[in-house]
């Protein structure tokens, strides 16, 4: 698990979360710890490193 650091796109506070890099992709809707809007997450893993971090307001 490795901690990743993101603006919320609601509150557009910073806030972190723990990403399982064992995993190649996820995606999933994940609450912001500040403001509690739910945000679309999508992560890309390779050699256990993030490639790719969307963090999407689920309401556009």
């Amino acid at each position: 698990m490795d901690e990743y650091f993101f603006q919320c796109p609601y509150c557009w506070e910073q806030v972190s979360m723990l990403i399982d890099v064992s995993q190649t992709s996820q995606s999933y809707i994940e609450d912001c710890e500040v403001c509690c809007n739910p945000i679309q997450i999508s992560v890309s893993i390779e050699n256990q490193e993030v490639i790719s971090f969307q963090a999407e307001n689920i309401e556009q």
